[in-house]
């Protein structure tokens, strides 16, 4: 493996980034200056590739890949890039046996409410509502510092709330403004699932459960995952803005093309 070559000042610090996200595609670093981990990989090889390139990684520099779930918009790639670089892949069993990985060198088990670490970067996985076979998400933590990624889920859950509590940046999913939703293109029965308790987070929902995950802390929040024809950036931050006394210093929208760049938590 190629020796990871992390961002400037970013030694024994969690920095982040995103490759893209949206229905076409997600992907999220997340390193501690010596360790770089890949959450989901919904894009192309070659595609994926050039997005890791932009961010000054290099695949065989990543320790390993962690897979929510199955949903080609977030595995896609995941199969295609172990097998050509050599990468660890720590999934579910539930999403390996959605059938839609193939073969990888190196597979890891994960499971869900049980934490487990990548060299020196703790990780939480938990359970979500979504339409998948066993989608988790996760909370990462080095030193004192955590950072949760928090997207495709239908409805913020008790569970959900207590297990990103406290966290110091978030990329949370704020896929669709309600009303473009009920006018937009979807037939009724996709407006339904997606609008569902086991479909995606509204804009309104984000709002909602943000004050409940705690505000004081948050140096970041990365608002993600947005629907390309039922949401816009500015319907996300009017939702969003008020809760942070309207300073938007904080908030950041991941881009379906362009991501976001690295983000160092403090």
């Amino acid at each position: 493996m190629a020796e990871w070559l992390a961002p400037a000042g970013s030694a024994g610090r969690l920095h982040f980034a995103s490759l893209g996200s949206g229905s076409k595609g997600n992907a999220t670093l997340v390193s501690d200056g010596e360790t770089c981990l890949l959450v989901d990989c919904g894009f192309g090889l070659r595609e994926t590739e050039r997005r890791l390139a932009r961010l000054g990684v290099h695949p065989r520099q990543l320790h390993a890949v962690l897979v929510t779930h199955e949903h080609g918009d977030h595995l896609r790639g995941v199969g295609p890039l172990a097998r050509r670089h050599g990468v660890p892949v720590y999934l579910t069993p539930g999403t390996w046996l959605a059938g839609r990985l193939g073969e990888v060198p190196s597979q890891h088990w994960i499971t869900p409410q049980a934490p487990f670490a990548v060299r020196g970067i703790r990780v939480q996985p938990v359970t979500v509502p979504h339409d998948a076979r066993e989608p988790v998400q996760f909370r990462f933590t080095a030193g004192a510092r955590s950072l949760g990624v928090l997207t495709d889920l239908g409805h913020g859950t008790e569970h959900v709330t207590r297990a990103f509590a406290g966290c110091d940046a978030l990329v949370l999913e704020c896929n669709h403004d309600v009303q473009m939703l009920a006018e937009g293109p979807y037939p009724p029965r996709l407006k339904r699932r997606v609008g569902g308790n086991w479909g995606h987070l509204a804009n309104a929902q984000a709002a909602s459960l943000l004050p409940r995950l705690g505000l004081d802390r948050l140096q970041r929040i990365v608002c993600s995952h947005l629907s390309e024809h039922n949401n816009r950036a500015e319907r996300v931050r009017d939702a969003l803005i008020p809760l942070l006394d309207g300073d938007d210093s904080r908030l950041l929208v991941a881009a379906q093309a362009e991501g976001v760049g690295w983000q160092r938590i403090e």
